[in-house]
């Protein structure tokens, strides 16, 4: 069980930011990637498209005796990441906005989160919000079109760079001092997106704390891998092969 690779999915090249923090902590595990870019993106789907999505990527990880599944796409946790834990047996470990970590840290008392449509609409990100938020304001901002641009690898264009500024400008407007980068593709636009906030504004992502409790869970199945040598990365996809290659090239992730 221990030299079985971890799984990981999104719908696109988004979770490959998650993906770079979990090689960072975890660089002797073998992992699988489901990049499912034939269904990209999960933002505009329905709760129910959504869960069946990732139910059919769950089968595929599953066929390859994965030990445990990072869902590494906050739109696909927060619609179906409760259905998955009810129907499969194995661990999941989720994305979701880090609104909390957000919330400790605002001085102005205003947290602005940039998230996809699906997921600002979902009822598990107004839960988040209503368990943490207390008396600090969360404003979210949904960003149609943000995923599309990155998965065509527009990451310094000038539609990627009109479309950040139209989607800052209101979370600064309404006085935010952190803002939470609630997709995982948002990461690869955190030097436009700091461009475009400021300095003085801090941006939030949780990859690195999906890394850190990936690790924990295996520890504590006595499932970390201990071979001494950097593991295998197997590259899977719903769509183009060539085109999600030329992809991880552009994003420097091979």
């Amino acid at each position: 069980m221990k030299q079985r690779p971890i799984g990981m999915f999104d719908s696109g090249v988004g979770g490959l930011s998650t993906l770079r923090d979990v090689r960072a902590l975890l660089p002797n595990e073998d992992i699988i990637y489901y990049a499912d870019t034939g269904n990209c993106p999960y933002g505009g789907r329905s709760h129910a498209e959504i869960v069946a999505l990732a139910e059919r990527v769950t089968h595929v990880l599953l066929e390859r005796e994965v030990k445990i599944i990072v869902v590494a796409c906050n739109t696909a946790t927060l619609h179906a990441v409760d259905y998955l834990r009810e129907h499969f047996s194995i661990r999941f470990v989720g994305m979701e906005p880090g609104i909390k970590p957000a919330i400790a840290q605002t001085k102005t008392g205003v947290v602005g989160v940039m998230a996809t449509q699906a997921t600002v609409a979902g009822e598990r990100f107004q839960r988040l919000i209503a368990r943490y938020a207390g008396d600090v304001q969360v404003v979210p901002q949904a960003c149609p079109g943000l995923v599309e641009l990155i998965e065509a690898g527009e990451l310094q264009s000038a539609t990627t760079r009109d479309a950040v500024a139209r989607y800052v400008e209101p979370l600064l407007k309404a006085g935010a001092d952190t803002i939470v980068l609630g997709c995982t593709h948002y990461p690869f636009l955190r030097p436009l997106i700091a461009e475009v906030a400021g300095p003085n504004i801090a941006l939030l992502d949780t990859g690195a704390a999906v890394a850190r409790q990936t690790q924990r869970l295996l520890a504590t199945d006595e499932l970390l891998n201990s071979q001494s040598a950097v593991g295998s990365i197997e590259w899977l996809t719903s769509g183009d092969p060539a085109d999600f290659a030329k992809l991880r090239q552009c994003l420097e992730i091979e």
